[in-house]
């Protein structure tokens, strides 16, 4: 599949949109990347405006070195350092609105979550995380939001949900609508795409309100067992046990915890009748002010993944840890 040709030169008369602009952009292999990137960046700069750029590596090098001195009033930040877990990537984005949205000037970043290196796990809560981004910063103000897309290895159903999960597109130089975007309410409806059932052998924990002191201690002794590093189970337990709380007290009174070892590490999962109805949980930090509702959040930190889905069954929050 080819990148379409377009003009993306920002061109004399280009300003930014007056609200948020979350704008995909598709391209094709290194070079297009600096093609289309630079401009934008370029462009920001010259305007005097805020600029975070948050991709891997190597691509920071390549535009540092595409923008010369100018690299140096652009602030970067590795997306595999960000956004390993990509629930942890959306506070990193409010922290940069905080920072900058409070002087009414506009304001840009270019985040690349998505690319050929992520296991199918984290592609999909890529892709969830891509539609949340819509719900995040609904009337955050004049900024522009730049993702981009690699065609040369990504596969055509990716490409086909970028379009879905951004409201434009770059082209010439300014975000076009995109005609295939699902909407902001479809963008935060509840998150019900299968997971793979854990296999028959993972460990089985029944979850009650006065059984909650074992979930530690389980939890840390198998994937100590299984083979991750102490300091790797003991985050991973006290993340499930968050879950596990959340489970007893919100779940109907319990659930079921399971435990497994996987190609890319250990996996914990709790499941419950409750249902998680807001979009938002556990990317968002809960205000100092209110109690309880951190249990989500505190997982996405200590965990490389978590995977939260809303069925008609209930609810299922499957936490992974990595071999390190």
């Amino acid at each position: 599949m080819s990148a379409p040709t377009t003009d993306r030169s920002p061109g004399l008369n280009a300003s930014p949109p007056p609200a948020f602009s979350h704008e995909a952009l598709i391209y094709e292999g290194d070079p297009d990347f600096l093609t289309g990137t630079v401009p934008f960046v370029q462009e920001g700069v010259d305007n005097g405006e805020a600029v975070l750029v948050v991709v891997d590596a190597a691509k920071i090098a390549r535009l540092r070195a595409a923008l010369g001195s100018d690299a140096d009033r652009v602030q970067f930040a590795d997306m595999n350092d960000i956004g390993l877990n990509p629930a942890r990537i959306i506070p990193a984005w409010q922290d940069f609105v905080a920072e900058h949205g409070r002087s009414g000037r506009p304001f840009r970043g270019i985040g690349e979550p998505i690319f050929a290196a992520r296991t199918a796990d984290q592609l999909i809560e890529c892709q969830r995380h891509e539609s949340l981004l819509n719900v995040a910063f609904a009337g955050s103000g004049p900024w522009r939001l730049l993702c981009p897309y690699d065609v040369t290895s990504l596969s055509p159903l990716v490409l086909e949900e970028a379009h879905r999960s951004h409201p434009f597109v770059l082209g010439r130089g300014l975000p076009e609508p995109s005609a295939d975007y699902r909407g902001l309410e479809a963008s935060g409806a509840p998150f019900d795409v299968a997971l793979p059932e854990p296999p028959s052998s993972a460990l089985l924990l029944p979850i009650a309100a006065d059984s909650l002191g074992e979930v530690r201690v389980v939890v840390t002794d198998h994937a100590v067992q299984a083979g991750l590093r102490i300091d790797d189970a003991q985050d991973l337990a006290l993340a499930a046990h968050e879950i596990a709380a959340n489970s007893a007290r919100y779940g109907g009174g319990g659930g079921e915890l399971r435990s497994w070892s996987a190609e890319a590490g250990v996996v914990c999962e709790v499941r419950d009748g409750g249902h998680i109805n807001a979009p938002l949980a556990g990317r968002e930090q809960p205000p100092t002010s209110k109690t309880g509702g951190r249990g989500l959040w505190l997982a996405n930190h200590l965990c490389d993944l978590v995977q939260i889905r809303t069925l008609t069954t209930g609810g299922v929050v499957r936490l992974h840890k990595f071999w390190s």
